[in-house]
C-alpha cells in the first residue's frame, strides 16, 4: 500500500510505477483505491472509476473495473458531491451523512478489496490524502482500515520538494496507533532536486527514532508523461520546459471551477511545437490560436461563472473571427442556446447561441465507450479531421440535439459525428461533441497537429524503470515476500 503524507505527494504516479514493475515480472497484479474524490473519471466495465485506478490498471495490464475504485466522489460544489458506488450514481448516499456513510460503504469496498486479492498475485492499494488525520480516524475507509484488512505492507511517501519532509514523516508515523507503524515497511522521498549525499544524517536520523528506513530517494522528474490526477498543469513547471519552449500553436482550455476529465489534455502538453495554457481570464485567451471548453461537473454553474469572468464575449469574439473553438461534453453544452433542466440535476441556464442546440438534463447518465468516425468534407479549422477514426468515452447526463425554433428558420447544425455526438456551425470553426479522450488518440494528434506523443505503454515502462533504478535493492521484491513465522 502507498500512503502520504499529504495530498499531492505522489501517491498516485508512485502506485502505477509499482503497477507495472510487478506486471512486469510475470505477475497478476491489479490496483486498488477504496475512495477517489475527482472529477477525472474513465468509463470501465460496470460504469465509472476515478481516472487515477483506470491508468494504475493498465500499468498493471489488467482490465480495468469499478471494484478498483469502488466509491468515487465528484464534487459538484463546495459543500456536494455527486456519490459513485461499484460504478454507478447512488443519490441516497450523497443525502447520507459523512460518518453514517463510511459505515454503509465499508462493505462493499471490503468485498472488491477481498475479490482483486483472490483473484491477483499483487494488489497495489493508493491511500488518500494523509492516514494521520485524527479527526478523520474513526470513519477511515480508505488509508488504516484498508491497510489492517489487507494486512498490507505500507511505503510512506512524501513531497521533499514542498519542503519539511522530514518533520511530516516523522509526524505521520507520531499520529498512528502503534500496530500501524508497524507496517511501515519504508519511506520514500519525492521529487528531490540536488546531491541525494547532501540529505545525510537525516534518513539515517528518522531511522534511529522511528525504526523505518528511507527506501528511495526519487529525484524532481517533470516530464515522466502520466496525466496528474488532481489540479490544472501549472504551478512549478517551468513555462519553456519540453515541447512548449517553441511552440507555433497555442491552446487554450478554459479552466472553470468545476472542470471536470482535464487529464484527457495531457498529451497536448507533449505535442513538439504546441503550448497548452489554462485560462481563467479574457486575457488569457489572447493570441490563442484554438479555444476548447473542456467537460464540467457543473456545467450550468460554471457557464455563469464564465460569464462573471468576461469570457463568453472573448469566446464570440475569437469564433467571430473565425477562430477555432471546440466544447468537449459540458463545453459541447455550453456552446449551445440553451440548457434546460426539469429534473433538478444541474440547473436551466441560457447557452453561449455559438451553435444551434439545445441540452436537456436527465435523471440518467450515460456511461459507455465509443469509437465513431468524422464526417467526409468537413470545413474549416476543423477540416483535416474529415474521415478520421475515433474512440473515446462518453460521462454525461445531458443530451443535446439541434434547436428546433432555429432550424425552422434555418440555422441547422452540421453533424460531425453520428448519433448526436458532435455538431459544427455552418463555417465549421465551433465543433462541440461528447467524445471524451479526443486527444489520447494518436489518429485525431496526427491528423490536427502532424505529430503524435509517446504511448502510454511506454510512459508505463519508463515510471518502472524509474523505480527500479531509485528504490534500494530488493526492497520492492521483499514487499510481496511471504511473512517468515
Amino acid at each position: 500500500m502507498v500512503l502520504g503524507t499529504t495530498s499531492g505527494a505522489g501517491k498516485s504516479w508512485l502506485a502505477t510505477a509499482l503497477c507495472r514493475w510487478y506486471a512486469r515480472r510475470g505477475l497478476k497484479v491489479a490496483p486498488f483505491k477504496a475512495q477517489n474524490m475527482s472529477n477525472n473519471a474513465r468509463v470501465v466495465a460496470g460504469g465509472e472509476i476515478g481516472s487515477a485506478q483506470y491508468f494504475q490498471a493498465l500499468a498493471a495490464r489488467a482490465e480495468p473495473d469499478v471494484r478498483m475504485n469502488p466509491l468515487l466522489l465528484k464534487p459538484e460544489a463546495d459543500t456536494r458531491s455527486q456519490v459513485v458506488l461499484l460504478g454507478r450514481v447512488d443519490s441516497a448516499l450523497a443525502d447520507t451523512p459523512w460518518r453514517a456513510r463510511s459505515e454503509r460503504v465499508w462493505p462493499t469496498i471490503a468485498q472488491s478489496l477481498d475479490a482483486l486479492r483472490a483473484e491477483n498475485d499483487v494488489v497495489v492499494i493508493e491511500g488518500a490524502g494523509s492516514p494521520a488525520e485524527i479527526n478523520l480516524m474513526a470513519s477511515d475507509i480508505v488509508n488504516l482500515r484498508v491497510a489492517r484488512h489487507a494486512d498490507a505492507r505500507c511505503l510512506l511517501v512524501t513531497d521533499i520538494d514542498r519542503g519539511g519532509a522530514f518533520a511530516h514523516l516523522f509526524g505521520t508515523w507520531s499520529l498512528l496507533p502503534p500496530e500501524d507503524r508497524a507496517r511501515l515497511a519504508g519511506f520514500v522521498l519525492n521529487r528531490f532536486r540536488g546531491d541525494a549525499a547532501l540529505l545525510a544524517p537525516a534518513p539515517q536520523e528518522l531511522e534511529r527514532m522511528t525504526g523505518v528506513p528511507t527506501v528511495a530517494t526519487l529525484p524532481m522528474w517533470w516530464a515522466h508523461g502520466l496525466p496528474e490526477e488532481d489540479g490544472l498543469y501549472e504551478g512549478g513547471e517551468p513555462a519553456a520546459a519540453g515541447p512548449a519552449a517553441d511552440a507555433a500553436r497555442t491552446v487554450a482550455v478554459v479552466a472553470y471551477p468545476r472542470i471536470s476529465n482535464l487529464d484527457e489534455f495531457q498529451p497536448l502538453r507533449r505535442l513538439p511545437g504546441v503550448r497548452l495554457r489554462w485560462a481563467r481570464t479574457p486575457a488569457q485567451l489572447q493570441g490563442a490560436d484554438t479555444i476548447i471548453l473542456p467537460g464540467s461537473k457543473a456545467t450550468s454553474a460554471d457557464l455563469g461563472w464564465l460569464r462573471a469572468q468576461g469570457l463568453d464575449a472573448a469566446i464570440a469574439a475569437h469564433a467571430g473571427a473565425g477562430g477555432a473553438v471546440l466544447g468537449i461534453c459540458g463545453g459541447l453544452q455550453m456552446l449551445g442556446e440553451a440548457l434546460v433542466d426539469p429534473h433538478g440535476i444541474d440547473g436551466n441556464a441560457a447557452g453561449l447561441g455559438l451553435l444551434p442546440l439545445v441540452t436537456v438534463f436527465e435523471p440518467d447518465k450515460t456511461l459507455r465507450r465509443c469509437h465513431s468516425r468524422f464526417a467526409d468534407g468537413l470545413p474549416g479549422p476543423w477540416s483535416a479531421l474529415s474521415g478520421v477514426p475515433v474512440a473515446g468515452y462518453e460521462i454525461h447526463h445531458g443530451q443535446t440535439a439541434p434547436h428546433p425554433s432555429l432550424v425552422a428558420a434555418g440555422d441547422v447544425p452540421r453533424q460531425v459525428l453520428p448519433a448526436g455526438l458532435g455538431w459544427s456551425n455552418a463555417a465549421g470553426n465551433v465543433m462541440g461533441c461528447y467524445v471524451h479522450g479526443l486527444f489520447e488518440d494518436d489518429r485525431v494528434l496526427r491528423a490536427l497537429f502532424g505529430a503524435g506523443v509517446p504511448t502510454l505503454d511506454s510512459v508505463f515502462e519508463g515510471l518502472a524503470d524509474y523505480v527500479d533504478r531509485y528504490f534500494a535493492p530488493g526492497v520492492l521484491a521483499g514487499l510481496i515476500q511471504p511473512v517468515k513465522t
